[in-house]
């Protein structure tokens, strides 16, 4: 019998024009920041609705230019969830703010915003919510809130882009959004992201926080304002974003009819807990980024551990989104301890992300299932 390839739990899809086209960028002798990039900015505002953008190397070099710009630092204070990828909690700590976890939701995985509303202090600067796998949080309570407590938001959308609220496209209303372009988002750079801004000030004030703090003077020579890092997008990475945008309402689609191939076929014994489906009557707001079941390991005679073991000894793949940031070493030594954020320590233990990419068949999908009910029966209490 013939061996199945393996099945990552994530790939990113590049087309031959894509390709092509960094070759073309890679021979005309210019590769760093220039006419690529500027044509990938362009593009992203127009597919945000002409709102200013301005891409940097990463979604988390973003994520602290943002909290730059909103003047953001020591003694102040920015709610963001402890279920979300470390570079946010990250960033907040690394311009000297402190970062207040909260608690989600335990289907959605995103913000509690009763819980972010309690967590408001005379510190308080800002709310720093993830659109937990291209989910979007509820930005109507967001928006209320921020601007009942005059908060600056920052959307980490690095899971979102494509995702929408009420038929809008997340990043095209709202302030501050964040996108990721990792080869494990929903459109891929190789590595980058993107700052989505109010006005043309913010767009020129990243454009200098973003490459070393350095703007131009009259007579031709440089001046130092501020110590800002090397966040620039080099024209080859925009090329390849450019090919991706191209291609991402295509590859949302694909994304939303393999979760919903997951929801027909998922049915184990014991069952998981399946995340959220979407809204209703708003489903296709929802990017499917990934798809991030809990096990129920409370039944099981194996931990998280062993059941990815045995996937992967069946030729899957799979990730844990995510770790609870709260209780890691960094933030433990601010004070944080197990049972502060029940529903985040739980999502924490119990998550794991199975394969989700646009190249993926239903018959994949359908091999994931049975391998995970294979596995989950095999480990049954």
């Amino acid at each position: 019998m013939a061996t199945l390839p393996y099945l990552p739990f994530a790939r990113p899809t590049l087309d031959e024009d894509t390709i092509s086209g960094v070759v073309e960028v890679l021979r005309s002798g210019w590769i760093t920041t220039g006419p690529q990039v500027r044509a990938f900015e362009a593009a992203l505002s127009d597919y945000l609705g002409g709102r200013w953008v301005r891409v940097l190397n990463s979604a988390t070099a973003a994520l602290e230019v943002a909290l730059q710009l909103c003047r953001i630092g020591p003694g102040d204070e920015v709610i963001t969830p402890a279920q979300t990828f470390f570079a946010a909690p990250n960033m907040i700590a690394k311009v000297g703010a402190t970062p207040v976890f909260v608690d989600v939701e335990l289907i959605s995985r995103n913000l509690d915003f009763d819980a972010v509303e309690r967590a408001i202090t005379p510190c308080t600067k800002a709310i720093m919510p993830t659109h937990f796998g291209g989910l979007p949080v509820d930005m109507d309570r967001l928006y209320e809130i921020a601007g009942k407590y005059g908060l600056r938001v920052i959307e980490d959308a690095a899971l979102a882009i494509g995702s929408s609220w009420r038929g809008r496209r997340i990043g095209s209303f709202g302030d501050l959004t964040v996108f990721s372009f990792h080869p494990n988002k929903n459109i891929t750079a190789i590595e980058g992201g993107a700052l989505v801004l109010n006005n043309e000030a913010e767009a020129l004030e990243v454009e200098t926080l973003r490459f070393h703090g350095i703007t131009r003077l009259a007579d031709g020579t440089r001046d130092v304002v501020f110590p800002g890092g090397k966040f620039n997008l080099p024209d080859v990475n925009a090329r390849i974003g450019l090919g991706q945008l191209a291609q991402l309402d295509e590859f949302n689609a694909r994304r939303r009819a393999l979760a919903a191939d997951y929801f027909r076929l998922l049915h184990t014994d014991p069952p998981c807990l399946l995340p959220h489906p979407g809204y209703p009557g708003d489903e296709i707001g929802h990017s499917w980024n990934l798809f991030a079941p809990l096990l129920p390991l409370d039944q099981l005679r194996i931990d998280r551990q062993q059941f990815r073991a045995a996937l992967e000894s069946r030729g899957v793949g799979t990730g844990v989104s995510y770790e609870a940031a709260h209780l890691t070493a960094l933030f433990r030594s601010y004070g944080h301890r197990k049972g502060e954020l029940p529903n985040t320590e739980r999502i924490a233990h119990e998550t794991v992300t199975l394969p989700l990419f646009p190249a993926m068949t239903c018959v994949e999908v359908e091999r994931v299932c049975a391998a995970v009910d294979e596995v989950l029966i095999e480990a049954k209490c």
